[in-house]
């Protein structure tokens, strides 16, 4: 569920090398010519087209895929039936497929989206919601769970199927974004369906103060406290926000700006005037995974400081700044190290990543080197939470490193905006967001030029022992092809093509 954690699992799933692989160059590859837009045209299409007819499952995608596609991987092993929601997955996937058509009007780029969003709908839940990841065969999923998921050590997410929806780490809000570029990009019916559905599902699962829960329909356990952990609220409120301004609902201006209010009014006391990543359905900090405790969190805190600090500008309301000097004076309290120059692991920091409610004493969690040491009976799976430091997990940080000064600097200079000013610079801000991004000719050329003869990218790809990915001594490096890869050499391309049409440049 935390950002932290997955993104450095992500990060040793993504520690590649690119393979020198046989290829036939394009002639323009070996001059020093920038290369032309039909060039870069047909190495677009040649890679889409492998993506689509040779990686990809009724249109969808996972992460990863052995170069003979015998295994996959999403965040975890996936079963070949399945496609996953999780970026980089299929919404991610389509929107570069979008944002390709977008570029050169060519249909094989909109085809390719459409049959991603025809994948995402087939997987849509009933109230307009999605899981992880998709199954086109459902009857095999308890049995995945049992034999597959609930072994994954470190990904308590998985560890049982409730047939619910989830927000975590953007899975609600990517397919529906998605729906609403592609809706808007063709007002193909079909699309103002899943995308009215997907926004009805964000509205019909707020809580009354505002806040939202990690999955829904509700089920018992930390899923349904008020989470901000991996993007929750800020994200839905980010969607509501854009849905508002894109589609003109004034409903979902009404439930963005309740979720702003939650932001403010979850605000813990002062002296721990901080945030927390979950609350119980009384306030009260809580517990999620077995290395999440109930805690005041400076990472929490931090975005909760910048968000507000954001709603201030969209909606010039100082309500929004009042609570954070109480914020910034609990980070001062809570410093742990002051010398710049001690590191835990190589890693500078200031904070602990945890402190206990009531005491704010630093707490950090541990674990069991490897799951043989873990007896089979302990509900914990070998994590406990103490006030020592060190020993730490590995996948999780218990540390932090914040800079007080600068939170401090940006917090004076917000507050010394006048509300007409504030909301200027946000408006500056999206329109500076939205010029096309610039790509140069020499990576675009590298990425033409690492692709193979079917249009793939192949890489060497370590893959962790997933039932206990701590032992890297399990793992395993394979040649694969991955869907990020696809997207981040589709965008240099893509900002490439933009940046000739606005140069009015435009090499054959």
């Amino acid at each position: 569920m935390t950002q932290i954690s997955r993104k450095t699992v992500r990060g040793w799933m993504a520690g590649v090398l690119l393979v020198s692989i046989a290829f036939s160059i394009p002639s323009i590859l070996l001059s020093q010519e920038k290369p032309g837009r039909a060039d870069v045209l047909s190495a677009m299409k040649k890679a889409t087209r492998f993506m689509v007819d040779k990686v990809s499952n009724r249109g969808g995608y996972v992460y990863t895929y052995a170069a003979d596609f015998s295994e996959q991987w999403g965040e975890i092993p996936a079963r070949k039936s399945q496609i996953w929601v999780q970026p980089p997955g299929t919404p991610s996937m389509g929107e570069t497929f979008l944002d390709a058509f977008k570029a050169t009007g060519d249909r094989v780029f909109l085809d390719a989206a459409e049959k991603a969003a025809n994948a995402l709908i087939y997987g849509q839940h009933l109230l307009g919601g999605w899981h992880y990841f998709i199954d086109f065969d459902p009857e095999g999923i308890e049995d995945y769970y049992e034999e597959v998921a609930s072994n994954c050590w470190g990904w308590e997410e998985y560890y049982r199927y409730y047939g619910n929806c989830t927000y975590d780490d953007d899975v609600q809000t990517g397919p529906t974004r998605f729906m609403m570029n592609l809706y808007l990009a063709t007002l193909d019916p079909k699309y103002k369906s899943a995308l009215d559905k997907a926004l009805d599902f964000v509205l019909l699962s707020q809580f009354p103060n505002g806040a939202w829960p990690q999955r829904f329909p509700l089920r018992d356990g930390y899923s349904s406290h008020y989470t901000f952990n991996d993007n929750v609220i800020f994200g839905n409120i980010d969607l509501l926000l854009e849905a508002y301004e894109r589609l003109g609902n004034a409903g979902y201006k009404k439930a963005a700006l309740r979720g702003m209010d939650f932001v403010r009014l979850s605000q813990l006391s002062p002296p721990q005037a901080g945030w927390c990543q979950q609350f119980s359905h009384d306030m009260k900090p809580a517990k999620a995974r077995n290395y999440e405790p109930a805690a005041v969190e400076p990472r929490a805190t931090i975005e909760c400081i910048q968000e507000l600090e954001r709603y201030y500008k969209i909606t010039g309301e100082k309500k929004y700044l009042a609570g954070i000097p109480d914020a910034i004076a609990w980070l001062e309290a809570s410093v742990i190290n002051r010398d710049a120059n001690k590191t835990y692991e190589g890693r500078p920091y200031t904070h602990a990543a945890f402190y206990e409610p009531g005491t704010n004493k630093p707490i950090y969690a541990h674990r069991k080197a490897t799951r043989a040491e873990v007896d089979p009976a302990d509900p914990n799976r070998g994590y406990w939470v103490d006030y020592e430091f060190g020993n730490f997990p590995g996948h999780y940080g218990m540390t932090a490193n914040v800079d007080i000064d600068a939170i401090k600097k940006e917090f004076e200079r917000v507050k010394s905006s006048t509300p007409e000013d504030a909301m200027a610079e946000y408006r500056a801000g999206k329109e500076a967001a939205a010029k096309p991004a610039s790509a140069g000719a020499e990576k675009v050329r590298q990425a033409i030029a690492a692709m193979n003869g079917q249009g793939a990218w192949l890489e060497d790809v370590f893959i962790p022992y997933y039932p206990d990915f701590r032992d890297r001594a399990k793992g395993k490096t394979i040649k694969a092809v991955r869907t990020r890869t696809y997207q981040d050499h589709m965008r240099l391309m893509i900002d490439y093509l933009n940046g000739l049409s606005v140069s009015g440049s435009s090499p054959r």
